[in-house]
């Protein structure tokens, strides 16, 4: 059974991580957010913990999950719990370099556009239904970690842009598509090379 969605505006704020120490963690203090752990180890298996992460959630009257370098896959019952109420940002242009090494994969690859998504978070690996993405050139001489700097970059405007549209009312999902309203998609080619 989900919890009761309190609806937004929500007013209630809580960073949870599944590790101790961690940036978001320290972040979230320094800016008066309260902060918890819930150390999936301390769990039997993925279930015990996705149930404990619920109740917690629940027990907060949290409106929106929201997934920035949570490393595990959240189960189905969790998913289904929260069904368009979980969303994640991921270093690629979705569906491809689902998992993983997206930087290295997408270099070896020899793509010349990468980027990130923000999406509704399904029970599959990266997948669910896009709210919003960022196209990032592949420089010549890049490196995964110079890549990744520069779709980190984009990551910090993508994640708080979708949350908005969210938050808003603005990002609909209908069947395994966002519908956005009050947006408009860019006019600009981002071709590489460009020459």
């Amino acid at each position: 059974q989900a919890c009761a969605d309190p609806g937004f505006p929500a007013e209630i704020v809580l960073v949870i991580s599944n590790v101790a120490g961690v940036g978001g963690l320290r972040h979230a203090t320094e800016f008066g957010v309260a902060t918890e752990v819930i150390d999936h180890r301390d769990f039997a298996d993925r279930v015990a913990f996705d149930a404990a992460l619920d109740r917690r959630l629940c027990d907060a009257g949290i409106a929106l999950v929201c997934l920035a370098g949570f490393m595990r896959l959240l189960t189905e019952g969790f998913v289904q719990r929260w069904w368009n109420r979980v969303i994640n940002i991921h270093p690629s242009l979705l569906p491809a370099f689902r998992g993983l090494d997206t930087h290295r994969r997408a270099l070896e690859a020899g793509v010349r556009i990468s980027g990130c998504t923000v999406h509704f978070v399904r029970s599959a690996t990266d997948a669910g239904p896009v709210i919003i993405q960022a196209a990032v050139a592949v420089q010549p001489d890049d490196s995964a970690d110079s890549l990744a700097a520069r779709i980190l970059a984009a990551e910090h405007q993508c994640f708080p842009l979708a949350l908005r549209l969210v938050a808003e009312g603005r990002a609909h999902v209908d069947g395994e598509r966002v519908i956005l309203s009050g947006v408009k998609a860019p006019g600009l080619l981002l071709m590489n090379p460009s020459d």
